[in-house]
């Protein structure tokens, strides 16, 4: 059984990357706060090539080679990224610089940002290198809100998609031996599955033997969110700062689309052992472990009757809508 305390608190060069996309980012670097500040550590911190077409009008990921200026290329699916790293050119004219370049402008260091473009097995090869480049001694993928441990059936599931992606190469690492732990950071705060619903599955990961720990936002960490979410694009990750300054209620997100229920427990991250969660309550990565590509993970979804995020943006975007 794994213990995130343990592990956390030993890890010399942890990896922490955002799972879902878009501002995830800042919430790793909220959980890499005390591991520096605590535990001497070096963190380095990333996330998907993703942005929310908010940001990025274009549907989906950005491939390797349309991402210009990165800071260094670590395997064919992942690169570091600096300030400057953003999209080479974009379908409107304008710039996007991703969630993880201002995440580097922030922290002054590079940040690691994948493309899941080629599926699980390419995600876990990038990421396998970037840990021998790095000599990172720790994985933790991070998902904000609950998403990644959902069945597929939950009526507000919305963007599982890239999720299940990147828990699915985390498992193919895990069984390498590499050594992952999966986070739930503010349980319930993208508006998708609800509180009660995140607690659901944790509780499933846990009779299987695999939660791992839980750990709540403390003032200094919640200070290093605070720096993110002003400087990164995002409504979910911010969230979890709100109700350590003690905001109770309702929280309308997504333009109003999403609605969250803002209390202590969303200040809450819950550790877990990534290839348990595939076996019990993270259904949607477990039936993506195999596909070949982002698309065809998406086709395998699909097939269970789950719209993602990709079926969203491609709606949103298309002439008419």
């Amino acid at each position: 059984m794994l213990d995130a305390d343990a592990l956390l608190a030993a890890a010399r060069r942890p990896l922490l990357i955002g799972v879902g996309g878009g501002g995830d980012v800042a919430a790793t670097l909220a959980l890499s706060e005390p591991l520096s500040r605590l535990h001497g550590a070096r963190p380095v911190v990333g996330g998907v090539s993703w942005e929310r077409i908010a940001v990025d009008r274009h549907p989906g990921p950005r491939r390797i080679a349309e991402i210009a200026d990165v800071a260094e290329e670590l395997a064919p699916a992942v690169v570091l990224a600096g300030a400057e790293t953003r999209v080479s050119r974009t379908e409107d004219g304008e710039e996007v610089r991703f969630a993880e370049s201002r995440a580097a402008e922030l922290s002054g260091e590079s940040t690691v940002l994948v493309d899941p473009s080629e599926g699980p097995r390419a995600v876990a090869e990038g990421l396998g290198a970037a840990i021998e480049r790095l000599d990172a001694d720790l994985l933790v993928l991070v998902d904000v809100g609950g998403d990644a441990i959902a069945h597929g059936d939950e009526p507000g599931l919305s963007s599982p998609l890239c999720d299940a992606i990147l828990l699915a190469a985390g498992a193919e690492l895990a069984e390498r031996g590499v050594t992952v732990l999966g986070a739930i950071f503010g349980p319930g705060c993208d508006g998708e599955l609800a509180v009660e619903e995140v607690l659901t599955r944790v509780a499933e990961i846990a009779a299987g033997g695999g939660l791992a720990g839980a750990r709540a936002l403390t003032e200094p960490a919640a200070a290093a969110l605070e720096r993110a979410v002003e400087r990164i694009p995002t409504e979910a990750s911010a969230l979890p700062l709100r109700c350590f300054r003690g905001e109770t209620g309702v929280a309308a997100i997504r333009g109003g689309r999403r609605h969250v229920e803002l209390s202590p427990l969303c200040t809450l991250t819950f550790f877990f052992d990534v290839l348990v969660a595939l076996d019990t309550a993270a259904r949607l990565a477990w039936a993506v472990r195999g596909a070949a590509s982002l698309e065809a993970a998406n086709d395998v979804l699909g097939d269970l009757g789950v719209r993602t995020e990709l079926d969203l943006e491609r709606e949103a975007l298309s002439p008419g809508s």
